[in-house]
């Protein structure tokens, strides 16, 4: 008698139990997304395109800081790893290799570009304001407003 209360139901050995569909559709996705590593920002950078090697995006990438990742260190990745080749060891899909870049370089980007952002606004307010005709009056008015419908 113990034998029979240490076997389970047989509804729960089915295969429609092991099978179970997800509960909703969800698009697929074109790429896979590594886990996230802490310190790290993830980006697909275009080694190829049609076949042809594409070196002018890949340097420029490379010189901005991205380097490759390795296969071994994403093992959630591995079967996406090149066998041979130029990027050998590394994770690429289609023509697009998996790289990383440190956050930090990501904020001081953002400082750099807006620091340009700056100076580009200045410079443009400045030559308009150095333009401005004694009779008439020259401001400078930096607001937006959007609006949706009929209404101005």
């Amino acid at each position: 008698m113990t034998e029979a209360q240490t076997r389970k139901p047989r509804e729960a050995g089915s295969r429609t139990q092991q099978m179970r569909r997800p509960e909703r559709w969800s698009r697929p996705e074109g790429l896979p997304n590594p886990d996230d590593r802490p310190g790290w920002k993830h980006r697909w950078v275009r080694v190829s395109m049609m076949g042809s090697a594409d070196a002018k995006n890949i340097s420029s990438s490379f010189r901005e800081g991205y380097e490759p990742c390795k296969a071994e260190e994403y093992p959630e990745m591995m079967m996406h790893a090149v066998e041979d080749g130029r990027f050998q060891g590394n994770i690429e899909v289609g023509g697009l290799l998996l790289c990383r870049i440190p956050t930090e370089f990501l904020g001081q980007r953002a400082e750099y570009y807006e620091a340009q952002n700056k100076a580009n606004m200045e410079s443009v307010d400045n030559s308009f304001m150095k333009d401005s005709h004694p009779n008439m009056k020259k401001f400078s008015e930096k607001t937006t407003k959007v609006s949706f419908g009929s209404g101005y």
